[in-house]
């Protein structure tokens, strides 16, 4: 579930293959042709949604673009731009398929806490859905800093939850150099029902063998997140050869979410994660 969010350092990298030189070399335009960058780090992140209890966990990303079509392969979530992506400035609409596998609560090996442990394991979920968005190239402090906003929807085709997760997000990007640069990030997700009762809730047995409190969640906004990633070139430049990545995310779980005795009696609110790992571009 988290890994999704530990691998937006690496996806920053993405945001332009045409990034800002030291201002006596002219940097080079993008072109829109094919690229790709694909990386990995080691990422904390709590044992569940809700934990207070934390782990490391590897961080797998590939991004690129390939015949004007961008793709996104970010740790556990899969997406495709449908919309050819030609390159220079201006807008960039976006709109695609994406798929999520939700790791959430699939293994109670990794979970410490002995009473979420004993509300049993549940099933890897398969989430599919889309997205739109729009990005904006050249916006505050250069020609090559970008801006984006994206609106996605992904529900449940497992038989897990049957339900699903709407999430706005919004993302900018600046380059310090031909060789670093920082990116901020916000999202928020609203989920429904089904997701709640199954992540958040607590089944009268459940309360019986674990000794939380029975719990029936509404849907309705369930986090917010922030974050911030930073990309440092090791060989040559951003453009190419190997760079390193990393980031932090602070996520606040709200709602009927933030109340369930999961979270509240067992975890906390309040969730940091933290990655840090290698790309190379080329």
């Amino acid at each position: 579930m988290f890994v999704r969010t530990l691998a937006l350092p690496l996806l920053v990298l993405a945001a332009t293959p045409a990034l800002a030189q030291e201002q006596q070399t002219p940097p080079p335009a993008d072109t829109g042709g094919d690229f790709a960058i694909v990386g990995a780090g080691a990422g904390i992140l709590p044992d569940y949604e809700g934990s207070d209890d934390y782990r490391w966990s590897p961080v797998p990303a590939a991004i690129g673009r390939v015949s004007g079509f961008n793709f996104q392969l970010l740790g556990n979530r899969l997406s495709v731009d449908l919309i050819p992506d030609g390159g220079g400035t201006g807008l960039d609409f976006q709109a695609g398929p994406i798929g999520v596998v939700n790791f959430n609560r699939s293994s109670i090996d990794s979970i410490d806490d002995p009473r979420v442990k004993a509300l049993g394991e549940l099933d890897t979920s398969i989430e599919l859905g889309g997205y739109v968005g729009v990005g904006k190239t050249g916006v505050i402090t250069s020609d090559y800093d970008r801006l984006s906003v994206s609106l996605s929807y992904r529900t449940d085709v497992s038989g897990v939850s049957d339900a699903g997760i709407l999430t706005p997000s919004v993302s900018y990007m600046t380059p310090l150099s031909r060789k670093a640069l920082v990116t901020l990030f916000a999202s928020a997700e609203r989920a429904e029902n089904g997701q709640m009762d199954t992540y958040f809730g607590v089944t009268p047995g459940q309360s019986l063998a674990s000794g939380l409190a029975a719990y029936d969640p509404d849907g309705g906004w369930k986090s917010w997140t922030l974050g911030l990633g930073t990309a440092i070139s090791l060989t040559g430049d951003l453009t190419h050869g190997l760079q390193l990545v990393g980031g932090a995310t602070y996520r606040k779980l709200t709602g009927d979410a933030a109340d369930s005795p999961i979270v509240r009696d067992a975890g906390d609110s309040n969730q940091w994660m933290g990655v840090v790992g290698l790309a190379f571009s080329f």
